[in-house]
Parts: C-alpha cells; sequence; structure tokens
C-alpha cells in the first residue's frame, strides 16, 4: 500500500494540470459508486477464487483504487480536465465503503 501513494504521489508531479472542482458533483457520486462496485467485485472475485479473506479485500481495494487513479491519469493529459484530489478522495471513500460493504454481507 506505502508502495502505491508514493508511485501516485509521483506520478502526480508530471501531469500536466490540475483540476479546478469542487468536492460535490454529479461526478464525485459516480467516483464513489463505481469504486465501491470495483472494490466489491475484486473481492468477489477473490473470493471465488478461494483467496483469504485478507488477500481478497487487498485485491478489491488496489483494483479499485488502481482504476480510479488511472482515471486521474487519463484526465491530467494535455487535452484532458486534469488530475483531481477531490475526485480521488472521493475514489478512496467509495473503496473502502464498498469493502465495508462485502464484508457486512458475508
Amino acid at each position: 500500500m506505502r508502495q502505491f501513494l508514493l508511485i501516485a504521489t509521483l506520478s502526480c508531479t508530471g501531469c500536466t494540470h490540475l483540476a479546478q472542482d469542487d468536492w460535490t458533483g454529479k461526478d464525485k457520486a459516480q467516483h464513489f459508486l463505481s469504486s465501491a462496485f470495483f472494490s466489491a467485485a475484486g473481492n468477489a472475485y477473490g473470493e471465488h477464487q478461494n483467496w483469504s479473506d485478507r488477500h481478497s479485500g487487498s485485491f478489491g481495494l488496489m483494483f479499485a483504487l488502481s482504476l480510479g487513479a488511472a482515471k486521474e491519469l487519463y484526465d491530467s493529459r494535455e487535452g484532458g480536465t486534469g488530475w483531481s484530489w477531490k475526485d480521488f478522495s472521493w475514489d478512496v471513500a467509495g473503496a473502502a465503503a464498498g469493502y465495508a460493504l462485502w464484508s457486512l454481507d458475508r
């Protein structure tokens, strides 16, 4: 996890620009819900592979966060809307919620 955060932070130093967005909005709900879905889907995949609960949970969280980071890197290209730490924060919150909901369901 530490390596992921370090790579994500270093990757942002090469972004062409940052987004000037608000903390709320339609796209924030989309970030939250999609990350929650991908986190739960990653957990389900791990469970179907007979991985341990810890391994499945880690896979689900990292799967959702990597997709969120990839989306932000795509947005940070020259013609994009820019890297948004606010969007990525909603991705993290959604991934955690998806993990929590999956754990409660078990």
